[in-house]
């Protein structure tokens, strides 16, 4: 069993967030906290947890303050922040300072799944402006599912396979066209046989 631990203030998003994430893997416990203070506690006198969702503004900080502070103090758990602000200045802050992804308040549930898989199997997650590039630029998982296209499985195979839902197959997917610059499946396998 996976163990999150979400930190908001906001009890009406914090709670909405812990249902969706426990929504889409039944595997994960998450406890839910409301303050930096109120989940440094837990971390001194529970288990370290698998993930921890930060909010960049809480009552007890604002703006990145919360992020080294949990690093320094527990520089093995990986965290990653939750906010309504997708500047790319604060997400370059975000990744100076630790953290393992950066998830904007405003994805939809198919690309929170797909962060929070990657984050849970050790991945980061920076999911921007997906730039052109080439197989050197995919992510591991991304790697095995391309993999699994070139051996002719299909979505629920893949899925399977690598341990994940249909949906973030698609979702991974969808970057690796974005990433190789492909518009098909096909487009993948012919551009994957000449590198």
């Amino acid at each position: 069993m996976k163990r999150v631990l979400l930190v908001d203030d906001h009890p009406l998003f914090r709670q909405a967030l812990a249902a969706t994430v426990q929504r889409i893997n039944k595997d994960i416990t998450v406890e839910q906290y409301g303050s930096l203070a109120s989940v440094r506690v837990a971390l001194e006198e529970h288990p370290a947890p698998d993930l921890i969702l930060l909010d960049l503004n809480l009552a007890d900080c604002s703006g990145m303050v919360g992020l080294p502070a949990l690093k320094g103090a527990f520089p093995d758990i990986p965290i990653a922040i939750v906010s309504a602000n997708d500047d790319p200045e604060m997400i370059n802050n975000a990744i100076i300072c630790g953290a393992a992804g950066y998830i904007s308040k405003a994805v939809a549930v198919t690309e929170l799944s797909a962060a929070i898989e990657c984050l849970l199997e050790g991945e980061e997650w920076f999911e921007q402006d997906v730039a052109p590039g080439g197989l050197e630029t995919l992510t591991p998982t991304q790697m095995r599912i391309l993999d699994a296209v070139q051996r002719g499985l299909m979505y629920k195979q893949i899925a399977f396979e690598v341990g994940i839902c249909e949906a973030t197959v698609k979702y991974h997917l969808a970057n690796i066209f974005k990433r190789l610059g492909v518009k098909s499946r096909a487009q993948l396998l012919a551009l994957s046989c000449r590198t």
